[in-house]
């Protein structure tokens, strides 16, 4: 099955598993995916994750969700950029989410990243999503 969009693709298959109440989930591997797990894993969105390959199969994620007092912790994850319409910001115009409670992820030149750490590497990019 041919995706198009893997981040937005990974972002349903997070709330989908969220709604459901599942501890973990296994999301198909790519480069971009794994950076975007790995913003949301060190701002504490989701306990972590692992790269599976078994034999035979193409490789996978299994993601571990994260839950504080029955609640999700993502409370609301949202895709920003679109493959029908990309959304870039400068430095000087990334917003903050929730006034610093949420966080956005942009890709930038220098990487995958956090809204507040391409502020503080002074540089902009492509605004992936929200999330808090």
């Amino acid at each position: 099955m041919s995706i198009n969009d893997p981040v937005g693709d990974l972002i349903t298959r997070i709330r989908n598993a969220q709604m459901r109440r599942h501890s973990s989930l296994n999301v198909p591997a790519s480069k971009l995916r794994g950076w975007v797990l790995d913003v949301l894993e060190g701002e504490g969105y989701i306990r972590g994750y692992m790269r599976t390959e078994e034999a035979g199969e193409k490789p996978s994620f299994d993601v571990e969700l994260k839950y504080f007092e029955g609640q999700p912790v993502i409370q609301k994850i949202r895709r920003i950029s679109k493959p029908g319409r990309r959304v870039y910001s400068s430095v000087g115009d990334l917003v903050s989410v929730r006034n610093g409670l949420g966080i956005s992820i942009v890709s930038t030149p220098k990487g995958v990243m956090s809204d507040a750490a391409a502020r503080d590497a002074n540089v902009g990019g492509e605004v992936l999503c929200e999330v808090y």
